[in-house]
């Protein structure tokens, strides 16, 4: 896939992102390397490769959670290529987080968090397709660092059972070795073997993890 023609810039988003269409017409979120805002714990230039592992870890559970998303050298250079979603600009997922607890429909997204390790799962970051009740995860780039860095708006799961259809696509994903020596390849093989062992300390004792008390728990702004 070429991304040909650039149609402009999306507001609000800290790195840099643009709207780009491919030879057929269809619509792209890009984000070039060269955007991305030099950050203290990841390694700058390394975001683009979590966002595409993030989808290629969705697929290989069989979640479907994340639009594909590919590495594409595009107009600015390198970097990830989503496919764009027709958004339900009217959808509004604040009745997901009643007091009364989580909508179940919320599990399979946390469960991805937990084996990614996402250290930014915010509330704006679940979209639902116009015209489907389907929901999406975006913005996947804080992701796959070797320390724990797991910070969400889903800890109302904290110490619940993970359902069991869940626990069989973290069994699936466990025997997927490619899935690993990507991981290895994009980015390092420490956060490769990490992964790893996250998902086996997860399959050992397959309950949501508590909140940390030694660091943020809960992204900042949490939309």
């Amino acid at each position: 896939m070429k991304l040909v023609d650039v149609v402009g810039r999306l507001p609000h988003a800290s790195n840099a992102t643009v709207l780009a269409r491919d030879e057929d017409g269809t619509a792209w979120v890009y984000k070039p390397e060269r955007g991305e805002q030099p950050l203290w714990d990841f390694p700058w230039r390394s975001l683009a490769a979590r966002e595409v592992l993030t989808y290629e870890t969705s697929e290989a559970m069989g979640l479907g959670l994340v639009p594909e998303t590919v590495l594409v050298d595009g107009p600015f250079g390198r970097g990830s290529a989503q496919r764009f979603l027709d958004e339900d600009m009217e959808f509004d997922p604040r009745p997901m987080f009643a007091s009364g607890g989580l909508d179940v429909r919320l599990w399979p997204f946390a469960v991805l968090d937990i084996v990614t390790n996402n250290a930014d799962r915010k509330v704006g970051h679940l979209l639902k397709e116009r015209g489907s009740d389907r929901l999406w995860a975006i913005d996947n780039g804080l992701t796959f660092h070797p320390e724990p860095k797991l910070r969400t708006v889903l800890w109302g799961f904290a110490g619940r059972p993970i359902p069991e259809d869940l626990v069989a696509a973290l069994r699936a994903l466990m025997a997927t070795t490619d899935l690993f020596d990507r991981i290895a390849e994009l980015l390092s093989p420490i956060e490769s073997e990490q992964t790893k062992q996250r998902l086996g300390s997860l399959l050992d004792d397959p309950v949501h993890p508590a909140p940390p008390d030694d660091r943020p728990a809960v992204p900042w702004p949490v939309w």
